[in-house]
């Protein structure tokens, strides 16, 4: 992820469009910073933003608060973050399972063939033979790729890989992904 300087806004126009980025995973020391688990490839760019915002998955955007970054850096496969919002280790506590985020207009534009999750998620998928497969749900990290969860709510959950020999074509415009998938599958 490229940074960018962009100024934060007002709390609710820019809590209106927050893509995720990571979650919170635990408390980190005895100062207050947290253990950052990154959705992102390039989670040391997020250094370079000066704000991020903090909330549930189940909050409404308007819920989620914008935090003033101290300090972030890589530390294995987290990221190491002090936030303002965050004093002590006992609030650190607080924040595990917090996702954090920024407003869509501070991210850069994705490059070719790149997408954030947040753009993905409830997009409709169909084979190549056009039958729809539902929608997807979510996504899952795992160390191979990324897995798309793709469900119509009738029947069980289906784990699509992304990657290319699975995913024809991703078309955001038209809110729909073409996989080569059997619905029997």
């Amino acid at each position: 992820m490229a940074s960018t300087d962009a100024a934060p806004g007002s709390a609710a126009d820019a809590a209106a469009d927050i893509v995720v980025l990571g979650k919170i995973v635990g408390p980190y020391g005895v100062h207050g910073a947290v253990r950052v688990h990154p959705f992102a490839d390039d989670p040391q760019g997020w250094a370079r933003l000066s704000h991020w915002w903090v909330g549930r998955e189940s909050d409404a955007p308007a819920l989620w608060r914008q935090a003033k970054l101290i300090r972030c850096k890589l530390h294995g496969e987290t990221l190491i973050a002090e936030l303002d919002c965050i004093p002590d280790r006992n609030a650190s506590e607080t924040m595990q399972g917090m996702f954090v985020g920024v407003p869509r207009a501070a991210l850069p534009k994705p490059g070719k063939d790149e997408y954030y999750w947040a753009d993905l998620v409830g997009l409709d998928v169909v084979n190549s033979k056009g039958q729809s497969l539902g929608r997807v749900l979510g996504l899952i990290e795992t160390p191979a790729n990324h897995v798309l969860r793709v469900g119509d709510g009738e029947s069980a959950e289906r784990l699509l890989p992304f990657v290319e020999s699975v995913v024809l074509d991703v078309d955001l415009p038209a809110r729909r992904i073409r996989v080569e998938w059997e619905a029997d599958w």
